[in-house]
């Protein structure tokens, strides 16, 4: 997949730009605060729903305006171009893909494929199990058709339950939605774990050749119920006196989390450098296997990939990124150090005063 037009209006420090991007390495280099990695959160913004940084009415509308507005031009392989484009008021949102209507944003969730490894990104390994969630579930969302559909209607069924909860109705009022959790739950859980043994082993091959020091990295999917007792089913009628007491529902795929067990150290002694590394390998192995899938990688996102990684393991980082032949956009202040002196042919950007404009 290869990302070939990036233009903003109002998004954040930018009131209008546009950028061209190559395939192979993008390099996007300004000082801090320039917005270099403003252009890498549009990206994430349109492949993924949300900003890495935040709410969209948390400041990514420039100030003083109303919305903003993304549009994306890309192409995977030989086919057709596409175009996206978003309109943000902060709260409601308009949307087009290719000519048409978006209805709902997982349209372009499952259109374009966008991985971002950003200073944030540690916290898919030591931060809330809600971002392991939708790390599963993005990549659910691209290669198995019947997740979201059963996604969507477990959504419903769970905030149908919760306001007759919080009603403390007869229970009986319950057992409809408590009979579509179940179904739709476990179809989804059932999708989740095949996801995760299949992501099992690009897993290993990455840490083998980027964190070969921790050993091995075990997946293991915590369902958000006791699977090894009883259904779904049962365990929401368990559960129910207490979520009439609590007002929501408190077991189900909403509560699951990913496991991560290290062969070398346990995961809480990991080391900050060690902690983000494991997090790149969890995104590249993701990558690889969504290549594997639908015959072409994701563009790949690295902001600030100096700071975020020592020498070693950017140059590690660089060349299985490089071996791959995904679209890769790097920010720094300066070039990495692992692409100074490199023959990995780079086109290089420039951000300053809100305008970018290609240098090399």
């Amino acid at each position: 997949m290869i990302v070939d037009r990036l233009r903003l209006e109002h998004f954040r420090c930018f009131q209008r730009a546009e950028v061209h991007f190559a395939p192979g390495f993008n390099l996007i280099s300004g000082d801090n605060g320039s917005g270099k990695t403003s252009v890498l959160e549009a990206l994430h913004l349109m492949a993924h729903g949300r900003s890495f940084r935040g709410r969209v009415r948390d400041g990514l509308i420039r100030r003083g305006q109303a919305a903003l507005d993304v549009i994306v031009d890309w192409h995977a392989d030989e086919d057709l171009p596409h175009r996206a484009g978003l309109r943000h008021f902060g709260g409601q949102w308009q949307a087009r893909l290719d000519g048409q209507d978006v209805q709902q944003l997982g349209q372009l969730v499952s259109a374009l494929a966008i991985i971002s490894f950003e200073p944030g990104s540690h916290a898919l390994i030591d931060g809330a199990s809600e971002l392991r969630r939708r790390f599963l579930d993005w990549g659910l969302f691209h290669v198995e058709q019947d997740f979201m559909p059963s996604w969507r209607r477990y959504t419903r069924a769970q905030k149908q339950r919760n306001a007759l909860l919080r009603q403390r109705v007869p229970v009986q009022q319950l057992e409809a939605w408590e009979f579509e959790l179940a179904a739709h739950g476990e179809a989804i859980t059932r999708l989740r774990d095949t996801h995760v043994a299949n992501l099992q082993p690009y897993l290993d091959r990455r840490m083998a050749t980027l964190l070969p020091e921790l050993g091995t990295a075990k997946l293991r999917l915590f369902a958000g119920w006791k699977t090894s007792e009883f259904g779904l089913g049962d365990a929401l009628l368990l559960a129910r006196e207490r979520d009439l007491t609590l007002g929501h529902t408190t077991v189900g795929p909403h509560r699951a989390d990913l496991k991560i067990g290290l062969e070398g150290v346990p995961a809480e002694n990991l080391s900050r450098g060690q902690t983000k590394q494991l997090a790149l390998a969890m995104m590249l192995a993701q990558a690889e296997l969504l290549a594997d899938s639908f015959g072409h990688w994701p563009v790949l996102q690295l902001d600030d990939l100096g700071a975020e990684l020592d020498r070693s393991h950017q140059e590690r980082t660089v060349a299985a990124l490089a071996s791959s032949g995904a679209q890769v956009m790097v920010t720094g202040t300066e070039t990495p150090a692992a692409l100074v002196g490199s023959t990995i042919p780079v086109s290089t950007f420039h951000v300053e005063h809100g305008d970018i404009c290609r240098v090399a």
